[in-house]
C-alpha cells in the first residue's frame, strides 16, 4: 500500500469515530433557531427542495461531502455512495484526487457507471493545484467526469504535520487560472476551519461563485493527523486541535456576498442543514453520517440515511411556514451571541435576527 493509500484508509476509520471530534469548539448551529410556525399552511409533500447547485439541478440540498479516493477501500465506499448519489437526485464529492493528477491513478474515482447523471465534485489540494500543470488537471477532471473541481485549502493540516506543506503562496492566482480555463465551476473549499468573509470576498473579486465552508465543529483534521502520530508534536497537535471558524459562522460570514455556499462540517442531520440554509447556504454536506451508515449496512444503509435527511429538511421547512429554500431565506432567526457576533454588520442576514 502506498503512503497516500494508507494514510487514507487511516483516515476513513478515524472520521468513522468521535476520537477526531473537536474537543470544545462546536459548528454553532445548536447556537441558532428558526421561528416555529404554527399555521403553516402546507403539506409536508407540498414543500418542493429542488435546489440549482454549481449548474446542476438536485432534488433536495443535498451533498454526500469529500471523502476518500485512491486506495482500494475507496472503490466499494465511492461506488455506493455515488449510486444513492443518482438514487436521490443529490451531490456526491471525491476526496483528493492527488493520486490520480499525480500518479493516474483511477481507483476509486470511476463512478459513472453507477452514477450517470449525479451532481460529482472533484477534489484537489491548493498546493498541488499550484503545482500542476492546467493541462493536467483538465485531464484530471475529464477522466473522472467531474461537473465541478473544489480546490481545498488546507494550511491548518498541512502545517501541524512534520513534512507537510508549509508554502501556501500563490492560491488566489492559481485558483483564477483554474477557473479560466475550466469549462466547470470551480468551488474553494476549506478542510475543517472554515472560510471567513475576507476569503469570500477575495475568490469572488476574481469570478468565483461557489464555496464550501468546510468549518469547524464536526472532524478536526488537525486532531486526525495528531492521532496518527504525524503532527510534529503531539503538543502543537493538541494546542490547536481546535482551530477554526465554526460552520454556522463560515455561513453567516459569506452572506450577502453573491456566493453560492455549500455548508459542510460537523453537519449532523437534515435540521443543520435546514438552519445553514436560513443562514444563506444553497445546500448542506455531510461526509461523517454516510460513512458511519455505509460501515453499518452498506449501499441499503447510505440509502436510507440520505432519505432521512432530505425527510427532515422538508419537515424543518414546513415548520418554519417556507415552502422552499428560498423561502426560508426570508423567514426571520434567533441566534445566541456565540453566533451573533460573527454576522457581518449591515447585511440582509442582520435584518432577520430576532431580538
Amino acid at each position: 500500500m502506498t503512503t497516500h493509500a494508507s494514510r487514507k484508509a487511516d483516515h476513513l476509520d478515524l472520521c468513522a469515530t468521535d476520537d477526531v471530534a473537536f474537543q470544545q469548539k462546536t459548528t454553532l448551529f445548536d447556537a441558532m433557531d428558526l421561528v416555529h410556525d404554527a399555521l403553516p399552511e402546507l403539506a409536508v409533500d407540498g414543500v418542493d427542495l429542488s435546489t440549482a447547485l454549481a449548474g446542476q439541478s438536485l432534488r433536495a440540498p443535498i451533498v454526500i461531502a469529500a471523502m476518500t479516493g485512491g486506495t482500494d477501500r475507496a472503490v466499494a465506499v465511492n461506488k455506493d455512495l455515488a449510486s444513492v448519489a443518482e438514487e436521490h437526485g443529490i451531490g456526491f464529492g471525491f476526496g483528493s484526487m492527488r493520486p490520480l493528477l499525480e500518479d493516474g491513478d483511477t481507483t476509486g474515482y470511476l463512478v459513472r457507471d453507477v452514477a450517470p447523471t449525479a451532481l460529482l465534485f472533484g477534489n484537489l489540494g491548493i498546493v498541488q493545484a499550484r503545482e500542476a500543470s492546467t493541462q493536467a488537471i483538465v485531464d484530471m477532471v475529464g477522466t473522472a467526469d467531474c461537473n465541478a473541481l473544489c480546490i481545498h485549502l488546507n494550511p491548518a493540516m498541512e502545517v501541524v504535520q512534520p513534512e507537510g506543506d508549509d508554502d501556501f503562496s500563490g492560491g488566489l492566482e492559481t485558483i483564477a487560472r483554474i477557473h479560466e480555463a475550466l469549462d466547470i465551476p470551480v468551488i474553494v473549499k476549506e478542510t475543517g476551519c472554515g472560510l471567513s468573509r475576507s476569503v469570500g470576498q477575495r475568490v469572488s473579486d476574481i469570478g468565483i461563485r461557489w464555496v464550501d465552508t468546510s468549518g469547524a465543529g464536526g472532524t478536526s483534521w488537525v486532531g486526525v493527523e495528531t492521532l496518527r502520530a504525524k503532527a510534529r508534536t503531539r503538543e502543537l497537535g493538541e494546542l490547536f486541535w481546535d482551530w477554526g471558524i465554526p460552520t454556522a459562522a463560515s455561513v453567516a460570514q459569506l452572506s450577502d456576498l453573491g456566493l453560492g455556499i455549500i455548508a459542510t462540517g460537523g453537519v449532523r442531520h437534515g435540521l443543520d442543514i435546514a438552519k445553514a440554509i436560513a443562514l444563506g447556504a444553497t445546500a448542506g454536506g455531510m461526509a461523517r453520517p454516510f460513512l458511519i451508515s455505509w460501515n453499518e449496512g452498506g449501499r441499503e444503509a447510505a440509502s436510507a440515511q440520505a432519505e432521512r435527511t432530505a425527510m427532515e429538511i422538508r419537515i424543518a421547512l414546513l415548520l418554519a411556514g417556507a415552502r422552499t429554500p428560498a423561502e426560508l431565506q426570508k423567514r426571520p432567526l434567533v441566534v445566541g451571541d456565540a453566533l451573533r457576533r460573527w454576522v457581518p454588520a449591515g447585511t440582509t442576514l442582520q435584518g432577520r435576527l430576532l431580538g
